[in-house]
């Protein structure tokens, strides 16, 4: 950065007055902080790395206090550097504003391979930050063993399971595998079938693999018991709303068995929880029916969770969740995303693979594809339904798929049809009796609940038009809603 950048940085500082993902301020104004490590660390921890500026107080007002000593300070934010490993290689930066000077620090990201760069005083586990908006969090111990994990190609989807017996695996289909393998791979056809188990990392050094037990155990769960679904369909769409009953959840399945069947069960799952309804194709005349959610990207978000979620000892005890909400779907990952990809190229370029072993033995039983389509086919599949764009989010060891449907802009069509005005003066005739958020869901021909909270009967308290019959506990399943005396 140059002196010129500098200066122009104070002066956004000075608009936004706020750190960011990549900004951090410190006074500096008596001495140089004695602990940057936490910030060195979680810098370069990311792959833009960051900026910190000496010289402004963020704590009183932002003022730009200037620092102590531009010379010394430089010396002193080495010295810290250099403790870092591996050690940080900071570009420093020095303005004079008004009489003061000002010292920025370029903390650059480093490679991947090289991560997590740590305060080697606190060792590898306790000196190693991640950035997460504008605070230093300390890194889990999941998220260093990520790092670990990609830098030294750990195999956690071959690792052997001590309690199982080759005697645990249903023999039917194991069978088919075999004669599969045998049949597309010619070379191994003619070797004894204890090898090509070993080649294959069915087993390992004689032991059952993890990928063995997932694909041919009839219930890994009984080895792993988180290695499973967790699918609930909620009542609004935020957690913690509650139906009118008083339920938290409207269907909660807990979904077990190996691989094909936790995928078969959870598409079923979904389907059996989603709307369906029926449209006439203006092309074709034909009735059609047309699902919340395009099957295709449903099935997609699952198998992609299924095959790429971790294996590793970290996460066994986490389930893949699917969160069901009146207005989207969630499909949460335990493991964020793996290697050098981000967010922004999901199917656009070739991924690392966390489980090599996995996804090839589902390629060849016809499961997925290995073709790295299943972001573009989720993609085009809720395009095709003129849904909105799927939402991919990687937060600290968790990747989750959310699929918008469009109940929401079917009602605010509706609502609109038939005019807000007239719905309040409908409502209000109704509400001369205390009523119960179903009943005015009902009433009005809405399906969705939160919908219907949001649209007409919170902004009609905010009049003053409608009040609650239990006010203090305005979330509770026995509120009701009246209309309000003069």
């Amino acid at each position: 950065m140059t002196r010129e950048e500098l200066l122009e940085k104070l002066k956004m500082i000075q608009v936004s007055k706020c750190e960011t993902q990549t900004l951090e301020l410190k006074a500096a104004e008596f001495g140089c902080p004695k602990r940057l490590y936490d910030t060195l660390s979680s810098f370069s921890n990311q792959d833009d790395g960051g900026v910190i500026i000496f010289g402004v107080d963020e704590k009183n007002g932002f003022n730009e206090c200037g620092v102590y000593d531009s010379q010394d300070i430089q010396k002193k934010i080495n010295e810290q550097c250099i403790q870092m490993e591996p050690p940080v290689r900071p570009l420093l930066t020095v303005a004079e504003k008004d009489g003061k000077l000002f010292v920025s620090a370029e903390i650059p990201g480093i490679d991947l391979s090289e991560r997590p760069c740590y305060y080697r005083g606190r060792g590898w586990l306790k000196g190693s930050y991640v950035r997460v908006g504008d605070s230093d969090e300390p890194m889990t111990e999941y998220e260093v063993y990520s790092y670990e994990a990609f830098r030294k190609k750990y195999q956690d989807d071959i690792r052997p399971v001590p309690r199982a017996s080759y005697a645990v695996l249903d023999k039917a289909l194991l069978d088919d595998y075999m004669d599969c393998l045998k049949a597309e791979k010619p070379n191994l056809s003619s070797l004894p079938d204890e090898t090509i188990r070993e080649l294959m990392s069915i087993t390992r050094n004689g032991d059952v693999t993890l990928s063995s037990v997932l694909l041919f155990c009839r219930y890994p769960q009984a080895f792993f018991p988180q290695l499973c679904i967790t699918a609930v369909v909620l009542p609004g769409d935020e957690p913690g709303e509650f139906g009118d009953f008083g339920e938290r959840f409207i269907d909660n399945q807990r979904i077990e068995g190996n691989i094909s069947d936790m995928l078969d069960r959870a598409i079923a799952f979904v389907r059996r929880n989603m709307r369906t309804k029926t449209i006439i194709n203006p092309e074709t005349g034909k009735r059609e029916d047309r699902t919340d959610y395009p099957i295709t990207a449903v099935r997609e978000a699952i198998l992609n969770t299924l095959v790429h979620r971790d294996y590793s000892i970290h996460t066994e005890g986490m389930p893949i969740q699917i969160l069901m909400y009146s207005d989207r779907i969630e499909i949460k990952n335990p493991g964020g995303l793996y290697g050098r990809i981000q967010i922004d190229q999901l199917g656009k370029m070739q991924p690392d693979t966390r489980n090599p072993v996995l996804v090839t033995a589902l390629e060849l039983m016809n499961l997925t594809e290995n073709r790295y389509s299943g972001i573009p086919t989720i993609r085009r599949a809720m395009k095709e339904a003129g849904l909105k764009e799927p939402v991919f989010a990687d937060e600290r060891g968790t990747f989750t798929v959310t699929l918008y449907n469009n109940v929401q802009d079917e009602e605010q069509k509706q609502a609109a049809q038939r005019g807000l005005k007239d719905k309040e003066e409908e409502l209000l005739m109704f509400l001369k009796m205390p009523r119960s958020r179903q009943e005015i869901a009902e009433h009005l021909g809405i399906g969705t609940v939160a919908y219907v909270m949001r649209a007409y009967v919170n902004p009609m308290i905010e009049k003053g038009l409608v009040q609650m019959t239990m006010p203090e506990t305005p979330k509770s399943p026995k509120q009701r809603f009246v209309k309000s005396t003069p």
